[in-house]
């Protein structure tokens, strides 16, 4: 890719938690053939599935062929929920979405790159290995997600990068939830990964009732664009310049 295409602007629509039932089919159609016409990329931040059925998954899919723009998506905990995770892949891969899983892909001189992530905690508060073994595995699966965004930020070659999550990185985009639970919405450890790098971008969704925007402790803006958070485009999904 030369100098010029690399710097080339390219828009980017995200959003996150759609949560697809068996009975949602049609529900995103239009919505897919709308954001066709208005980005160059679709960014679904998590939570595709409402259980992770693999009949949610083919009701997204048959909506998803309204798409005519790539498509890049992470999981998130719901897809998770019944077990069939490798299933629902299958059949989302197979529809075209690129699912990232500590992998990087590239779209317009743009590098995205993204995991699940997961929760923990954040800042002074954030929950450290000691103690039960229960407690450890905890810490240890947002170590394992933190692992796997650094590795794939490694592999991004191009100038711009979005890094995509389903889990928060900062407490700022999770305000508005109940304290109680956010150690649950995110981990400060996947801030300080991404603040290792050049990240253009960051966004994520899980927490329905938090806020749209904040930053990293280095100044990366980061977006929860779950379709429950009021956007500026006024639409179920955010727009990003990148």
């Amino acid at each position: 890719m030369s100098e010029a295409q690399d710097r080339k602007t390219i828009t980017v629509a995200a959003m996150g938690d759609l949560h697809v039932k068996e009975t949602s089919a049609g529900a995103y159609r239009d919505l897919f053939a709308e954001v066709s016409k208005v980005a160059d990329a679709l960014v679904l931040a998590g939570d595709l599935t409402d259980l992770g059925k693999p009949k949610e998954a083919e009701v997204l899919a048959a909506d998803l062929k309204a798409c005519s723009i790539p498509v890049i998506a992470v999981l998130g905990n719901h897809d998770h929920e019944c077990g069939g995770v490798d299933e629902v892949k299958r059949i989302l891969r197979d529809a075209g979405v690129t699912i990232l899983e500590g992998q990087t892909c590239e779209v317009g001189g743009v590098g995205f790159v993204g995991v699940k992530g997961y929760g923990g905690g954040f800042g002074r508060r954030m929950l450290g290995s000691f103690g039960e073994s229960a407690t450890k595995s905890f810490v240890s699966e947002a170590m394992n997600e933190a692992m796997l965004l650094e590795n794939g930020l490694r592999q991004v070659r191009s100038e711009r990068a979005m890094v995509v999550l389903h889990y928060a990185p900062i407490a700022e985009t999770v305000e508005g939830e109940p304290e109680e639970i956010f150690p649950f919405l995110g981990c400060s450890r996947l801030a300080e990964t991404i603040d290792r790098f050049k990240v253009t971008t960051v966004v994520h969704g899980h927490a329905h009732r938090g806020r749209y925007e904040g930053k990293t402790p280095a100044g990366i803006p980061v977006f929860n664009v779950a379709m429950q958070i009021e956007k500026p485009s006024g639409k179920p999904y955010a727009l990003f310049e990148i």
